[in-house]
């Protein structure tokens, strides 16, 4: 053995042969390595799906409440009209059968019929769903943009006074409930409070009665106060997640590499520092996306806003079991899905995910 090779590096026990490049993730392996992780990953997705829908029929039937009894409007009425009620809606079978019609049924894409509204659940949802888009659609590019935006200029210039205020403003608004931050500026704005009169609706989409750009103004109108409280308490996240990436990549090599070339330093930060840094934003721009569909209970409840998560909260108060699974299914079959294009997209931005 020669001395030079006796003083060389031992190899290390996962590198690739050598002359071969190294694995750099499904990517880099071409389109049969990429397919055969996007299979993986879509098939993960159906079975999460399937699980959900499992979850979302036995979960709800721990809710306490006839809703046959719901169904009567508090009227006294005999056994056999209970009966009859029972055996419209299928609660007369055994829960076994109830479920596997449940299931069969949703697999054609027929979630059940509304006990309270007698009419199916996936055209309740249809009803909802382009009212609960607009309003938490809004709200997601908004605090989005925002959080990037602000965590990008917080993790350049850290430790000064900006990104102090910044920090603690966005902690202190993501720590706020919602429902409680929508009431004070029901408060405040809707209703008038001191020297500040009432400038916003109370609740709502529309006041009625308008059309054309009359009514979209008039919507608008509705959206504001909705609209502030769900960037005002979501926009802290994505500031953070940004902040902190960012500032991991802060101390790299090829940042010092760019600047040793004469590149300035906003140049350095938005062409080398930010794409770098991106990665976990994107994950959670993903889940805010999924969310999207899901609505926000609690703010489209505060605000009479008719979406979603307002159909939910009715949904919830019958029990109306149809329609509670339907929407649980529709919440978390969006997170799932959004979820599965954000791991797709992970070695399209970065190749080294899936080594």
């Amino acid at each position: 053995m020669t001395a030079d090779a006796a003083s060389a590096p031992a190899a290390r026990p996962d590198a690739p042969p050598a002359g071969q490049p190294p694995d750099r993730g499904p990517r880099a392996g071409g389109g049969t390595a990429y397919l055969r992780y996007a299979a993986g990953k879509a098939g993960g997705a159906v079975v999460s799906l399937l699980a959900v829908l499992v979850t979302s029929f036995f979960l709800f039937r721990l809710i306490p409440g006839d809703p046959v009894k719901f169904m009567t409007g508090g009227r006294p009425v005999s056994a056999g009209q209970l009966a009859a009620y029972r055996r419209e809606f299928g609660l007369d079978l055994p829960l076994w059968r109830q479920f596997t019609d449940y299931c069969g049924k949703a697999l054609t894409g027929d979630l059940g019929t509304s006990y309270q509204f007698r009419a199916p659940v996936v055209d309740k949802i249809a009803d909802a769903l382009p009212n609960t888009l607009l309003l938490t659609g809004t709200a997601f590019v908004l605090y989005s943009a925002l959080g990037i935006l602000l965590g990008t200029r917080s993790a350049w210039r850290h430790g000064r006074v900006g990104d102090r205020v910044n920090t603690g403003l966005a902690l202190t608004l993501y720590s706020v409930p919602s429902f409680w931050l929508g009431l004070l500026l029901i408060i405040v704005f809707s209703v008038g409070a001191g020297p500040v009169p009432g400038l916003f609706p109370t609740g709502g989409m529309e006041s009625g009665g308008k059309e054309g750009l009359a009514y979209a103004v008039d919507v608008a109108h509705h959206l504001v106060l909705p609209v502030i409280t769900l960037v005002a308490v979501e926009y802290g996240q994505t500031l953070l997640v940004t902040r902190s990436a960012l500032l991991d990549e802060m101390g790299g090599d090829y940042l010092t590499t760019a600047r040793a070339k004469g590149l300035r330093d906003d140049l350095v930060r938005r062409r080398h520092a930010v794409p770098n840094a991106l990665l976990p934003t994107v994950t959670l721009i993903f889940v805010n996306l999924g969310r999207t569909v899901a609505g926000v209970i609690l703010v489209e409840t505060v605000f009479s806003w008719p979406g979603l998560g307002g159909l939910f909260y009715q949904a919830l108060s019958v029990p109306d079991l149809p329609l509670v699974q339907g929407l649980f299914f529709v919440f978390a079959a969006a997170v799932i899905v959004m979820n599965t294009l954000a791991d797709l997209v992970y070695p399209l931005l970065d190749p080294r995910v899936g080594r």
